[in-house]
């Protein structure tokens, strides 16, 4: 059952809204004790959090348009000064929209959270002797708790320092709040996580399931935050730095990445492709691979708008699917990064997309290959012929597959690669590949790569390229590990290569693919992983692969060089300045308490 009611703004009503994020609108004491004095309006109160997924500061921004660029995800911000350019290009104005909405509506967000957290906690429902309502209250109340740390973990990624506000808006209150040191707010934020999660319900006893912060999501969530806090972080100096304490946040990690293990263990679906399916087509089953997806009503929600298959509509189309972008586009080191065997690459990686015929054609240029975990061609409705927008479809936030590796990713930074840090990484990679592959792809293959903390670290930082290509959060994956730029320039020399074999003629890859619809009308690429100097028959389309990569004008086409240019010589050459400047309306608005020190700006 799809949570529709989440998104829509209907839930607003109960917290009045504010143009300045720290300056509310007056919300009486009679009011707020009424709402949480009941489930039904303390669902209604809490609802109003979720309501901020709705706007585009998360269903287009924050959920995957701000994340890139990575060694897996790329877009070109150097060709337009519009807003998301300047923040894909990291060199964003103060002034910039998109980074003054995110601000706003995660700090309204976490004003609805604030009311809801204060109203639960005095309503004296959380000890009553009535244990379903016991019980539903403090469900709610670490919904609250979960979703806050959620909006404060984006902005600290995105702004770094910023002020911490846990109190309810309230007469009397100070409303300029100067910035609070980001290891200060995820800390209390993961202590908060850890005091609510045991009163929490596990998906299976909410009423809508994983459309709905439960007990596994939270509990993943501090691991989460954990290796936030515990990983490395830009200062105002552009050093990167993280804190003596930080094993301590890699054994709290562990500690709770276990204890989900143990309590709620679950085997992975052994159909990788469905897991994705399932978003498409509106199934949201419990005890499997997704903790928790942000529930979009149908007219809500970008997923398969601006990420996922390219598929080209309108009204002169000869289908109702509407249309579809893809503004982050897999770079072809990611492809070929993948064992050919792993059935992981061909679900993340779209070679192909819908034109307005409803045929599948190769993706444009050769090179834009899309993120295929999505489509609107895989509604079970077509939403109409000038559709574009709100899909209704889901966005994961969490799946266990994350779990796991969190798990190994801790275990290891703790103990080396333990025989149970090794068996994690076996989980994920057994659904990777048929089991007659296990042998050599799971087995010998974890063996090799457990050589050492070193290696194991580097096997887990693959593993997490290839299990969550376009879910978007590799960017913040490369910040905690300290090896952003690292990675960057690793992307830009892979590319190079690429290029020169390719017209050098050395290449062992496809420097063109041959490509056709078959009789059965499925789409088939004859050489998905090698070069073949010709086709076998004129039934195959030829397309430019790798030779795309060529420009005889720059030698490389200027993506390459320029994409990720200032994430390895940015102000400081091999650091990247993943940091932004707070909006310039917010610093109006502070009287003084806020400015944009530091970082370079």
């Amino acid at each position: 059952m799809k949570l529709k009611y989440l998104i829509i703004a209907a839930a607003v009503s109960l917290m009045t809204s504010c143009d300045n994020f720290l300056e509310p609108e007056s919300l009486s004491t009679f009011d707020t004790n009424y709402v949480f004095s009941n489930v039904d309006d303390a669902r209604k109160g809490v609802n109003a959090i979720y309501s901020h997924f709705g706007q585009d500061a998360f269903r287009s921004r924050l959920s995957n348009n701000m994340t890139g660029n990575t060694d897996i995800e790329r877009q070109s911000g150097w060709n337009s000064n519009g807003d998301r350019y300047q923040i894909w290009n990291l060199d964003a104005l103060e002034s910039n929209r998109d980074l003054e909405i995110v601000w706003t509506y995660a700090y309204r967000a976490i004003r609805d959270a604030n009311i809801a957290i204060e109203g639960l906690l005095a309503s004296g429902k959380l000890e009553s002797s009535d244990l379903a309502e016991a019980n539903t209250m403090n469900q709610l109340l670490g919904e609250a708790y979960t979703l806050r740390a959620y909006w404060y973990s984006m902005l600290t990624y995105y702004f770094g320092d910023v002020p911490y506000i846990t109190e309810a808006p309230k007469a009397g209150n100070e409303f300029n709040q100067p910035k609070e040191d980001r290891n200060v707010i995820l800390a209390a934020e993961i202590q908060n996580l850890i005091d609510a999660e045991a009163k929490m319900l596990w998906a299976d006893q909410v009423p809508f399931g994983i459309e709905q912060v439960n007990r596994e999501y939270t509990l993943g969530m501090i691991a989460r935050l954990s290796l936030q806090r515990g990983g490395y972080y830009l200062q105002p100096d552009l050093n990167m730095a993280r804190e003596s304490d930080y094993l301590d946040y890699y054994q709290i990690a562990k500690d709770y990445t276990a204890k989900l293990i143990s309590l709620k263990d679950r085997e992975l679906p052994e159909d990788f492709r469905q897991i994705f399916m399932n978003q498409c087509t509106f199934q949201a089953p419990v005890n499997e691979d997704v903790l928790f997806e942000v529930p979009f009503a149908i007219g809500n929600g970008d997923v398969a708008w601006n990420i996922g298959v390219r598929v080209e509509g309108g009204p002169t189309a000869a289908h109702s699917f509407g249309s579809g972008n893809n503004y982050m586009s897999i770079p072809p080191t990611y492809y070929l990064s993948f064992d050919t065997l792993d059935i992981r690459r061909d679900v993340t990686c779209s070679l192909y997309k819908i034109n307005t015929s409803f045929e599948y054609e190769f993706v444009n240029g050769g090179l834009d290959i899309g993120q295929g975990k999505w489509s609107r061609h895989f509604l079970p409705n077509p939403p109409g012929p000038s559709s574009a927008k709100g899909t209704g479809i889901n966005w994961p936030m969490m799946r266990y597959s994350d779990v796991l590796l969190m798990y190994a990713e801790a275990e290891n930074e703790l103990n080396g690669p333990t025989a149970e840090a090794q068996e994690a990484l076996k989980r994920v990679r057994r659904r990777a590949f048929d089991p007659q592959y296990w042998a050599s792809r799971v087995d010998a293959y974890v063996s090799q790569v457990s050589a050492g903390k070193d290696t194991f670290f580097e096997a887990i930082v693959d593993e997490r390229a290839w299990e969550f290509g376009g879910e978007m959060i590799r960017k913040y994956e490369l910040i905690r590990w300290g090896i952003y730029s690292e990675k960057m320039a690793e992307t830009v020399e892979g590319l190079k290569e690429l290029a020169d074999a390719a017209f050098n003629g050395t290449t062992q890859y496809p420097d063109y693919m041959y490509w056709k619809v078959d009789e059965t009308g499925n789409f088939t690429i004859l050489n998905p992983n090698r070069r073949v100097v010709a086709p076998p028959d004129d039934t195959w389309t030829q397309q430019s692969f790798l030779l795309a990569l060529h420009s005889d004008q720059y030698t490389y086409q200027e993506w390459i060089t320029k994409d990720w240019e200032n994430h390895i010589n940015g102000p400081k050459p091999g650091v990247v300045r993943y940091i932004f400047p707070m909006p310039a309306s917010a610093i109006a608005s502070s009287q003084g308490t806020l400015s944009n020190d530091g970082y370079g700006f």
